[in-house]
């Protein structure tokens, strides 16, 4: 297992050194949506908690970092941490209120409290541009010892950011925690009698989830140089969401590979039309038909038959 997981990492490593620079680019947005992806992963395929708001913590981050790179200090460390922070306690904030439900009173809230964000982002025109967005926004230069403005330099932080949320989201996911989260998925009555807090738990796997969302939200800010309500909206939500079905839901890298999957074909669908969003549609549909477990379980059965 450590032996792949290493030959995977210098495979990602080594590859931007045999591609073009758009494909770079590409390949980094892959990175970026997967982190994010495996974010509402934590929450929805480990604790059973479906969100279709999990923009918000994508977006406040993005909106900290632009912000303070572009109207206070463009220094990587303290845009980050700060985006991280504000990240967390947006999701500690709706945390509270979103966890008093389930289902898909649950989905509601969660997609009321990324609309109330994506209201004031919009209507905010001051601070945040409105519609128009907040461009402009540098690629880390201060506080590190090379600039990363060229995207090879980019792709590689956001490489150890992807190998970093990984790590330790196998930690969490493979920890009595995250066993607790799965127990707590299959049946919260079972894990109460046992005399778990099956709320904190929740609460705490919410929390990560919108911590690991912001940290996508910051690299995708400085990838795009922009960043708008679009951020926040269920569009983006949807989007994480479907990359968590396609790839499987509960898997560790399940998302990893729906989200290269969408951004790959976004990337392609959008070049000859500008419906993505209906074929996205369609790819949720098809899904739920046909591949209702996921890819990465679809192969791995696949696998064991051929065995």
């Amino acid at each position: 297992m450590i032996l792949r997981a290493g030959a995977a990492v210098g495979a990602l490593a080594v590859l931007p050194l045999a591609l073009s620079s758009y494909q770079v680019d590409l390949l980094t947005k892959m990175l970026i949506f997967a982190i994010f992806a495996m974010s509402l992963n934590l929450s929805l395929g480990y604790a059973g908690l479906p969100s279709l708001g999990h923009a918000a913590y994508f977006g406040v981050g993005a909106y900290t970092v632009g912000l303070l790179a572009v109207r206070v200090w463009n220094n990587f460390w303290v845009d980050m941490a700060c985006g991280l922070v504000a990240a967390a306690v947006a999701a500690a904030l709706f945390g509270l209120l979103a966890l008093r439900a389930e289902g898909s009173y649950l989905l509601m809230i969660t997609l009321a409290l990324a609309q109330v964000l994506w209201g004031i982002a919009f209507g905010w025109r001051r601070l945040t541009g409105g519609d128009d967005g907040l461009p402009g926004i540098p690629r880390p230069a201060e506080g590190l010892p090379l600039s990363l403005a060229d995207g090879r330099r980019f792709y590689y932080l956001v490489l150890v950011c992807f190998v970093a949320s990984v790590a330790v989201l196998a930690l969490v996911t493979r920890s009595p925690f995250g066993r607790a989260l799965v127990g707590i998925r299959e049946s919260a009555r079972r894990m109460e009698v046992l005399g778990y807090d099956t709320w904190r738990y929740k609460y705490v796997a919410f929390v990560l989830a919108g911590l690991f969302a912001g940290l996508a939200g910051n690299l995708f800010v400085y990838y795009n140089g922009f960043v708008s309500p679009a951020y926040l909206s269920i569009v983006f939500s949807a989007a994480a969401l479907i990359m968590v079905i396609l790839g499987g839901a509960g898997t560790l890298l399940g998302p990893v590979l729906g989200s290269a999957v969408i951004v790959y074909l976004e990337n392609a669908v959008s070049a000859y039309t500008q419906r993505w969003l209906l074929v996205l549609g369609l790819v949720y549909v098809a899904v739920t038909l046909f591949v209702p477990e996921g890819l990465v379980r679809l192969l791995r059965r696949r696998k064991d038959q051929a065995a």
